[in-house]
């Protein structure tokens, strides 16, 4: 192979030359030394690397600042394979042969952010860097696991494409597995025959991350993959959860459910959802009960997508869309802080929403009746849904406020598709009584079942989705969410007039549940115009109380 300065085809590879021509190209120098010796046996090559363009973390020549000279370290894994792809990851992995625990402590110390022991018989540290905009990176520091040195690691881990390191203090990239070829072929493949049985959580992270990069899973590698998908019982169930929720708040995640369908691992992963299939439902539906689920999660993120600052209406030629952008367009930012807000640090709201939409109609099967006139009905599935998917989500041990949104949600959203009914067959729209109620039952998560909502009218309907149907749906989503983001104080939450001290001093009563009742009904009359003031809400108790006897 004649050296062509013009050729940049070996960029990020190692080669050995001899008398300056390459005679030879692999992932790392050790194999580019074997390949020349296979056809130059008797000659002694010199090994280069060749420089590759590469987008670089902004931490990355700080920590360099910090690391002793001689001292081996590699950022490995996914930010290196980011790097590559011209992206910037949000965790960075350095992988070193020992003393990885001190050199986590001083790479905190001198960036001034939080350390963590992550795993102390592995040595695993990480630090947590906090910008400005309180966005949180990782730098995980870890003792090579694959063996003593860096390759024996590279070989060990999940993916090729992972399987990738940057030398921090020769800037060379190490690829013994050509990751950087299945990188540019768009390929997930598995660096073994072994690798999801040696952690069969690798069966998930490979479709969420086929889907996120547009990445198709190498055939071989999904063979692999359904073969061990039973291997998913024996792995922790916080595991599962983690990489569940992170394929929940990426991309496509209705394609990635499908993906776990067809490999046999809903079973060991979300087996209330096999019994969703084949289930047949009435008009206006045209879909069974599953693949009506993942048309609500194709059109959940379809419509938060739309409604995300920054979004282009000009971008879609979807009359429905467009006129989603029109009618909710600017409640964009009300909708980013509303979901910049957790209800645990680990997981996010976006990813819990879908969660909870997998599950919304998970009760049908078990409730689905033919009424008197042979239409089938799913009365109480609701309700039952609602504790099925606290089950779950308790399984997966989600924290008590993550599985109370999930409930109220599921328990809930039909109401939505009540308004929506009423409106389109009586040319009611909510009144402020009934929006009152639908936020004093649901808080902050009323926010996200509108959401819910739509995605379920799209869903239900899908291509027999009329603009009439449409437009009523929005209605209501614009009026729930305009009353409770622009006239809060008027339908939502409106200002205490009186306290149950009061009420008893004024109106001689004794403490008990009629305090709390009577409260109520101040509120609800306030939410409804009917009183204003702290004497007109006195004059309303009296009258409710004389009625009430």
């Amino acid at each position: 192979m004649k050296d062509d300065p013009r050729d940049s085809s070996y960029a990020g590879r190692w080669v050995a030359r001899v008398r300056g021509d390459i005679v030879a190209q692999a992932g790392t120098p050790r194999d580019a030394r074997r390949a020349a010796q296979g056809s130059r046996r008797k000659e002694r090559p010199e090994i280069n690397y060749m420089p590759v363009e590469v987008k670089m973390h902004p931490l990355i020549d700080r920590i360099k600042a910090l690391i002793p000279p001689g001292q081996e370290i590699y950022l490995v894994g996914g930010a290196v394979r980011d790097m590559l792809l011209q992206r910037q990851s949000p965790d960075l992995d350095f992988a070193l042969p020992a003393d990885s625990l001190p050199i986590a402590r001083r790479v905190a110390n001198s960036l001034k952010a939080d350390y963590v022991t992550l795993d102390e018989k592995r040595e695993v540290g990480r630090v947590i860097v906090v910008d400005e905009k309180s966005r949180r990176t990782f730098l995980d520091f870890i003792k090579f696991q694959g063996g003593a040195d860096i390759e024996s690691d590279l070989r060990a881990r999940d993916f090729t494409i992972n399987s990738l390191a940057y030398d921090l203090q020769t800037g060379s990239i190490l690829d013994p597995l050509d990751g950087a070829r299945d990188l540019r072929a768009r390929i997930i493949r598995a660096c073994s025959a072994t690798s999801f049985d040696d952690d069969p959580v690798r069966i998930l992270r490979a479709v969420r991350m086929a889907a996120a990069l547009n990445f198709h899973i190498d055939p071989q590698t999904r063979k692999w993959m359904k073969a061990a998908a039973a291997s998913l019982d024996r792995t922790s169930p916080e595991r599962l959860r983690d990489e569940l929720f992170k394929m929940l708040e990426g991309p496509q995640p209705d394609a990635c459910l499908r993906a776990l369908d067809i490999l046999g691992v809903l079973p060991h992963l979300l087996p209330e959802l096999i019994g969703l299939k084949n289930v047949a439902q009435p008009p206006p539906h045209v879909q069974d009960v599953w693949l009506h689920t993942l048309a609500v999660l194709r059109w959940l993120e379809q419509i938060l997508s739309a409604l995300r600052v920054g979004y282009d209406p000009g971008l879609t030629n979807d009359l429905l869309t467009g006129l989603l952008s029109l009618q909710l367009g600017r409640f964009r930012e009300h909708l980013a802080a509303h979901f910049s807000e957790a209800l645990n640090p680990d997981r996010s709201l976006r990813g819990l929403l879908f969660f909870t939409a997998l599950y919304h109609d998970v009760a049908k099967p078990q409730t689905s009746s033919l009424d008197e006139t042979g239409r089938l009905r799913f009365l109480g599935h609701d309700e039952q849904g609602a504790r099925i998917a606290a089950e779950r989500a308790g399984a997966f041990h989600l924290s008590n406020d993550e599985i109370e949104r999930v409930q109220v949600i599921i328990r809930n959203h039909m109401r939505f598709h009540n308004h929506v009914s009423r409106l389109q067959g009586e040319g009611r729209p909510p009144s402020r009584r009934a929006i009152y109620r639908f936020f004093r039952d649901t808080g902050k998560a009323g926010v996200e079942l509108v959401l819910l909502g739509l995605a379920d009218t799209r869903g239900t309907h899908s291509h027999t989705l009329t603009q009439e149907t449409w437009s009523a749906a929005l209605s209501v989503a614009r009026i729930f969410l305009e009353n409770y983001w622009e006239k809060p104080e008027e339908t939502v939450s409106p200002p205490k007039l009186l306290d149950g001290h009061e009420l008893m001093a004024e109106l001689h009563l004794e403490p008990g549940v009629l305090i709390g009742e009577l409260l109520e009904a101040v509120r609800e009359a306030q939410a409804t115009g009917k009183i204003e003031s702290r004497e007109q809400a006195l004059d309303f108790a009296g009258a409710w109380l004389r009625d009430k006897s």
